[in-house]
């Protein structure tokens, strides 16, 4: 099986569902009313081609990698405590540092600092556990010299 990419002219008809907030070429990106829509017959026990087709989406056109994703996707979102709300755009990567204010920028300096104090200590622990290792390496090595130059 091969990968199933949308032509135009399926993008297109796909768009002018009320349902499908957005598609492209690989993707779809359903509206939270459908997922909730869909959550809500499938529990009742619908199957994912009826729901779709009394949603007017062509359930042959997604196949069926597509309605199992949609199937688990909407099971997830039910558990999920933000609901069938997209996420994706609102948690992704670092927090935006452009418009803090005052506090949380000295807030976030504050851990920074304290991260890189403690990031040192143990950098000065390691190299100390270094240098004591070689201390009892070369020790050792002093005590086979003597015991071996006492014994001619």
């Amino acid at each position: 099986m091969g990968i199933n990419h949308f032509t135009e002219e399926q993008q297109e008809n796909l768009r002018k569902n009320p349902y499908i907030k957005k598609v492209s070429q690989r993707a779809i990106t359903y509206t939270v009313e459908f997922r909730e829509l869909f959550a809500r017959e499938y529990r009742n026990g619908k199957l994912p081609s009826q729901i779709l087709s009394e949603c007017r989406i062509d359930h042959q056109l997604l196949g069926r990698r597509r309605k199992d994703a949609l199937v688990s996707m909407v099971k997830k979102c039910e558990t999920r405590l933000d609901g069938f709300a997209d996420t994706r755009t609102q948690k992704s990567g670092r927090s935006i540092t452009k418009n803090l204010t005052d506090t949380e920028r000295i807030q976030r300096l504050q851990h920074e600092i304290n991260y890189l104090k403690q990031e040192n200590t143990f950098l000065k622990k390691i190299e100390f556990l270094n240098r004591q290792a070689e201390w009892k390496a070369k020790r050792k090595q002093r005590q086979k010299k003597n015991i071996s130059s006492s014994k001619r």
